[in-house]
């Protein structure tokens, strides 16, 4: 009931937030919730506002989360006034036809929670809030069920809660400002090759080029299940429309939902156990390979190997591991991606794939070796070449003839630099 009392709240203070824009348009947020008020709120000073039927429809709300809705009232116009204008000098329209953004009111929106006004939050079991019950606000008193770890850095500061509602639970979404140290040195870095049979191949590369630890991180379980749920849509889709029917709008679509939710855990999985190796090996830097405008040229249209490529979470497993390793004061570089797999780590040139097993290389001098960890040394050479020696490219040597000076880096030139520093 406070929810739904909240966001009424916010879709009539939306329409009169976008009323007077004229006149509020151009002032802070800060300047321009009072002004809001007086047009709404009824007091001693202000005894006749203009809009008085908001205090008889929301008896005695709480000025907190009336302020609160009065602010989440002016993001919403100013947004929308934004877009409208964009759309107006044709700066965002795609299409000739595009229709015009509209004002969306009070959707999806919860309430910010204030500390002493709102909530009371004395111990990690139980919690203060003030609450609507039909009749009136008073204050309820919550048992707290689970707790994350970032209250327990000190360096941390606590925000102003959200009362937030999924899949019929309530949380409390407790932002966090975090300033945490920043690592230092780039004596061991963690490289990461995402491929599409293994998930990750994790490797921890010193400086001089030693492989101190590798990993292969694969969550098969529940990959199978992600796969099974999406042959299952493939059988109903044929059933449906036969040879030359079509699918109906939102075919599927818990099926859909559900294999969204599996990929997100395999994601924070990875990243997780990526974060975990970094921390333990006390390195400061998580190498990845840059692939945000990467596109597969292989695999024909509906094979399993096109539907391995759409399903790829490169992107979504780097973006996660960023976001915990840089609360925890790391930093993610991104190196140039082409030929990590292609070129040996030996520096003997270009690897031949096994046609059974494409995971599988053989290098030139003949050797054997799985071709997702060689990426994951010559991303690590990369990343250190990069954050420590940064001018001298032009001038190092390599073991293949092949290969030229201006070529990127592999986990042999490492090796190379070492030797010659030492002599």
């Amino acid at each position: 009931m406070t929810v739904s009392v909240y966001q009424r709240a916010c879709k009539f203070l939306t329409s009169i937030v976008y009323t007077h824009w004229n006149l509020i348009g151009s002032l802070s947020t800060k300047e321009a919730v009072p002004i809001v008020e007086q047009l709404m709120h009824k007091t001693k000073k202000n005894t006749n506002p203009k809009y008085s039927i908001f205090g008889k429809v929301f008896y005695k709300m709480p000025s907190y989360y009336r302020r609160a809705a009065i602010a989440f009232a002016l993001g919403q116009v100013s947004s929308f006034v934004t877009r409208y204008r964009d759309w107006q000098s044709r700066q965002s329209r795609n299409k000739r036809t595009a229709k015009p953004p509209k004002l969306t009111i009070g959707s999806n929106c919860y309430p910010a929670l204030y500390k002493g006004q709102c909530y009371r939050l004395d111990s990690l079991q139980e919690v203060d809030v003030k609450l609507f019950n039909g009749k009136k606000w008073i204050w309820e008193t919550i048992k707290i069920s689970t707790v994350r770890n970032r209250h327990e850095v000190s360096e941390n500061k606590q925000l102003s809660p959200y009362l937030i509602e999924k899949n019929g639970k309530w949380n409390l979404a407790v932002p966090f400002h975090c300033k945490p140290e920043k690592k230092e040195g780039v004596n061991r870095v963690v490289s990461v090759d995402q491929g599409i049979n293994t998930t990750a191949v994790v490797s921890v590369v010193d400086s001089i080029g030693t492989v101190i630890y590798r990993e292969f991180i694969h969550p098969g379980r529940d990959i199978d299940r992600r796969d099974k749920r999406l042959k299952s849509i493939a059988k109903k889709a044929s059933r449906t429309m036969g040879k030359g029917g079509k699918l109906h709008k939102g075919f599927c679509s818990n099926t859909y939902r559900k294999c969204r939710n599996i990929n997100r855990q395999i994601a924070h999985q990875v990243s997780k156990r990526i974060v975990e190796i970094a921390i333990n090996f006390d390195c400061a830097v998580i190498a990845f390979e840059y692939l945000k405008n990467w596109k597969p040229k292989g695999g024909k249209k509906r094979s399993n190997l096109k539907q391995k490529f759409h399903g790829w979470l490169k992107s979504l497993i780097r973006n996660y591991t960023e976001e915990k390793w840089l609360e925890l004061g790391g930093k993610v570089k991104d190196v140039i991606s082409r030929g990590t797999s292609s070129n040996a780590y030996d520096g003997s040139g270009k690897v031949k794939r096994d046609k059974s097993n494409y995971a599988l290389a053989t290098f030139s001098n003949g050797k054997r070796y799985n071709c997702d960890l060689s990426a994951s040394y010559n991303i690590a050479a990369r990343a250190i070449q990069e954050l420590t020696r940064r001018n001298d490219s032009q001038g190092r040597s390599s073991r293949s003839s092949s290969r030229s000076h201006r070529s990127r880096a592999v986990l042999c030139d490492l090796w190379v630099h070492s030797n010659s520093t030492i002599a």
